[in-house]
């Protein structure tokens, strides 16, 4: 009779961003300083939507929605990876790495259902000017958040409920700055085929879906906004929509990037900082601050607190 002496391992190391140590204090410093500005810039343009009546229609709960999702992508990985930065141990256990990847998941599959959303709010509003406060209602908007976070949980916990079934017995060591899915497939004792079978297959659904739906959008936008007889409103609207449009192309890019095999570890976490860190941090000004009705609501406050 053979006994199985097997150990199954419950706590993980993160290798993290780099383990040179002259590095690894400045690397602090920088992503210190991004997550802050990330957090009150997200954060601060949820306060100004919430304050301003004027900013209480559907474009803006959208914004805000976004706002608060690129917030929770953040927090969910960066304070992590400023912890390990600085400190000798950085281990993980099994659950926190689960609620780690769940909480990344989560924001990340809500972002893309959430930028798919807008596109179509904006193609209304541009495509179709006198139907949109007829088409989209607050009421649509509210189930189009509602459907968007939950299709984000749904995804989230589909995956994590599968990697449930695995097994940790070799390797304990994460190459990587967060729990992120892949590098737990490679450490893994169970054949994560299935897995992995299923994780392609089903992000890349809602990539295509959510892609498809932003370009078919942005095409009969544009197609609209070159008919436009004035070039005040039509260099007005190609502002706005370009800089929405970059915003949206960076985020995918990153995320196919992410979801595509890769051989090289650097480069992965290179596009992981990008996705999790950079994006969030850029989005207030690309995406927000360049909106004239957000710049005046802010202007407005300021002078109300005699800051500005």
């Amino acid at each position: 009779m053979e006994e199985e002496n097997t150990t199954l391992l419950t706590e993980f190391v993160l290798t993290g961003l780099t383990d040179q140590q002259g590095l690894q204090v400045p690397l602090f410093l920088l992503f210190l300083m991004i997550y802050l500005i990330t957090i009150v810039g997200n954060l601060g343009l949820i306060a100004l939507i919430w304050s301003d009546p004027q900013l209480h229609i559907p474009m803006y709960f959208f914004l805000g929605s976004l706002a608060f999702v690129d917030a929770w992508i953040s927090s969910a990985v960066t304070p992590n990876m400023l912890f390990d930065l600085l400190s000798m141990n950085k281990m993980i256990s099994l659950s926190e790495c689960m609620i780690q990847f769940f909480a990344f998941a989560f924001g990340g599959t809500t972002e893309c259902f959430l930028l798919g959303t807008m596109a179509y709010d904006r193609y209304v509003a541009i495509c179709k000017p006198l139907l949109y406060p007829v088409i989209v209602t607050n009421r649509l908007c509210i189930r189009l958040l509602v459907s968007v976070f939950v299709g984000g949980f749904l995804h989230s916990l589909f995956h994590v409920l599968f990697l449930l079934r695995l097994t940790f017995c070799n390797s304990n060591i994460i190459h990587h700055f967060y729990c992120d899915i892949i590098p737990l497939y490679n450490i893994s004792c169970t054949d994560p085929t299935l897995n992995l079978l299923l994780c392609y297959i089903i992000s890349m659904s809602i990539q295509v879906f959510t892609i498809s739906t932003v370009f078919v959008s942005y095409f009969y936008i544009l197609f609209t906004i070159f008919k436009i007889e004035s070039k005040d409103g039509r260099g007005k609207a190609l502002s706005t929509c370009a800089s929405h449009f970059f915003s949206v192309s960076i985020f995918y890019a990153c995320l196919l990037m992410h979801i595509a095999p890769s051989e090289d570890s650097n480069k992965d976490i290179l596009v992981a900082v990008l996705y999790t860190i950079i994006i969030p941090f850029l989005n207030p000004f690309i995406y927000r601050l360049r909106n004239m009705y957000v710049v005046n609501a802010v202007k407005k406050d300021l002078k109300t607190y005699n800051i500005f």
